[in-house]
């Protein structure tokens, strides 16, 4: 009985990371949309999503079987619990990506105000806290845990940059303003990102400790 829980809590590790693959190739789209104003590439991000939303379900599916057909002690109830909430989170970013893609889509054929230079900034340490989350659950590492939630500081800082940026343009100039609350709304769903990248983190430092510092509720 024991050698099939594993079985399926493996099943359930490797579920999870390629949830983390779409997640991670939604989020590549639609910063090679965004930089190359690639509306194709776009449209990749959002079919992304859509195979996320269905990654979900079934993982959701694996964790209710788990929880009702077996007998879980307390670790492995935590593993499961936490997998239940890391992938609301990651469902959620495949969403914020999927947006990031159709406000690209608006902003394709039109030169942007300024060179892009934090918003690339931002999505490759969204993707890298991403990733590092996923890999800190699967290998139960509390400090590669605790690494991504520090990394949130620098995409919180690199939002402000960009805001400021912005807002510094529009005073030049106000026929700015409609791309720049595009490109400021693509700097706060990357920022939302990384929220949700620091939130399965905190799950995973939940799975493996008991413990667990509190969810971002956006």
């Amino acid at each position: 009985m024991r050698s099939m829980f594993d079985e399926q809590l493996s099943l359930l590790n490797r579920e999870l990371l390629e949830m983390g693959v779409l997640i991670e190739q939604s989020i590549r789209s639609a910063t090679r949309a965004l930089i190359d104003q690639d509306v194709e590439a776009a449209n990749s991000a959002i079919a992304f999503d859509r195979k996320v939303d269905q990654q979900e379900r079934d993982i959701e599916g694996l964790c209710l079987k788990l929880l009702l057909q077996q007998q879980p002690v307390a670790r492995d109830l935590r593993q499961i619990s936490a997998a239940l909430k890391m992938i609301t989170d990651m469902e959620r970013i495949g969403d914020q990506a999927a947006d990031i893609a159709g406000i690209v889509t608006y902003l394709a054929g039109a030169p942007y105000m300024k060179k892009l230079e934090h918003l690339p900034q931002m999505a490759d340490a969204a993707i890298r806290m991403v990733s590092g989350s996923l890999d800190a659950y699967v290998n139960r590492d509390v400090a590669q845990a605790r690494q991504v939630m520090e990394m949130d500081d620098i995409i919180d800082d690199l939002f402000d940059v960009v805001k400021g940026e912005l807002i510094d343009l529009i005073r030049v100039d106000a026929s700015n303003g409609s791309q720049a609350i595009d490109l400021l709304m693509i700097a706060k769903y990357f920022e939302r990102i990384g929220d949700h990248a620091q939130n399965i983190a905190e799950w995973v430092e939940y799975a493996i400790t008991g413990i667990h510092k509190g969810e971002f509720p956006g």
